[in-house]
């Protein structure tokens, strides 16, 4: 029996071994942006796990583009070259090899979630000053972010193109543009954050004015035989803020611009925002915009039974899952899916065949 989540997934000239992708998830464990062991160890062990993408979490364009002091980087290139063996670890599991890259606009300079995940002020434990669209926090404890001007919005261009040389440089096959969770390119596109006067504010048009610059710059130089995604919050979860119609008109924008993937996650724009979380809960997304707009998306959001992946494809929901949490608990979900499926044809890294549970 053929089980569509153990079907290969062919997008321009790489392939996946499978449609179970690793979300991007923050680490916040290096003190200046450099992967580590720690690094090569999270995303090898989900290589090896069976994972047919594994994408490096979401990495800083610059240094006031990082939400936390430890955040991973690739502002520079040290940053890039110190991805590259991991990249290469990665592939000879084979997996296919991705990264996000990101900016984290008014939701910058915070600690991490382990230490408290508060903001931290201007000149306080490493703190910086934020940046978006307008000087509008995040949240009343948060550092309002200076409104970016030309010279903000040219260097940011220029961050984001630089920062996907860096990662083709590495080795990676797959860059994401992360345009959710309230970070810079979701807060230009929501009129919650978003509440300028000149061409990069007002209508919806203008909103998506430096997304899809930034989306036109990276794809320039992002070869054409290699694929391009972009994640997006489907929804604020707010009246008045953006939402999945805005979200189907962006994405049909983004395929026109070459875009391959439209990841679908949602919310982050306000801390107070009432999201009503449950399994699967926004596959929803996934399948309007794949099916609106006939691109290919990926769900992702509290999936973690592997029937539960299943059906979500076989339904036509979407083209692949991004597991996040449930790959935190368990590196090797993708290969206790497969015995869960019946699909014992997934061959298991040679040095653990021996603990594979037999039928």
């Amino acid at each position: 029996m053929t089980h569509r989540l153990f079907t290969s997934w062919k997008l321009r000239g790489i392939e996946l071994r499978n449609r179970i992708c690793v979300a991007p998830m923050c680490q916040y464990s290096t003190p200046d942006g450099i992967a580590r062991n720690w690094h090569m160890v999270h995303l090898g062990s989900r290589a090896v796990g069976g994972a047919g993408l594994v994408m490096a979490e979401a990495s800083a364009v610059s240094p006031e583009g990082r939400i936390s002091p430890r955040d991973l980087g690739i502002w520079n290139d040290a940053q890039g070259q110190a991805l590259a063996p991991i990249v290469a670890f990665m592939k000879a599991q084979g997996a296919i090899t991705a990264i996000q890259l990101a900016h984290a606009g008014r939701k910058a300079s915070t600690q991490p979630p382990f230490l408290g995940g508060h903001p931290i002020a201007v000149g306080e434990e490493e703190g910086w000053e934020p940046a978006g669209p307008s000087a509008i926090p995040f949240s009343h404890s948060h550092t309002r972010p200076h409104a970016m001007n030309d010279r903000d919005l040219d260097k940011v261009r220029q961050d984001f193109v630089a920062a996907a040389r860096r990662a083709l440089e590495a080795g990676f096959e797959v860059a994401e543009l992360h345009m959710a969770h309230g970070y810079l390119l979701h807060s230009f596109l929501s009129p919650i954050s978003n509440q300028r006067t000149d061409d990069y504010g007002g209508s919806l048009e203008n909103r998506m004015r430096l997304p899809l610059e930034i989306t036109d710059a990276v794809r320039a130089i992002w070869p054409d035989h290699l694929p391009l995604w972009v994640r997006i919050s489907a929804t604020d979860w707010l009246p008045g803020g953006w939402d999945l119609e805005q979200s189907i008109t962006l994405a049909r924008a983004l395929k026109k611009r070459g875009v391959d993937v439209i990841d679908c996650s949602s919310g982050g724009m306000t801390p107070d925002a009432v999201i009503p979380a449950g399994p699967g809960f926004q596959t929803p997304f996934a399948s309007a915009i794949r099916r609106t707009v006939d691109i290919p998306t990926v769900a992702v959001g509290l999936i973690t039974e592997a029937m539960q992946a299943e059906h979500i494809l076989v339904t036509e929901q979407a083209d692949a899952v991004a597991l996040a949490r449930e790959l935190l608990r368990n590196p090797y979900w993708p290969l206790h899916a497969a015995h869960a499926l019946g699909a014992d044809a997934v061959a298991w890294p040679p040095p653990y065949d021996r603990a594979r549970p037999r039928p």
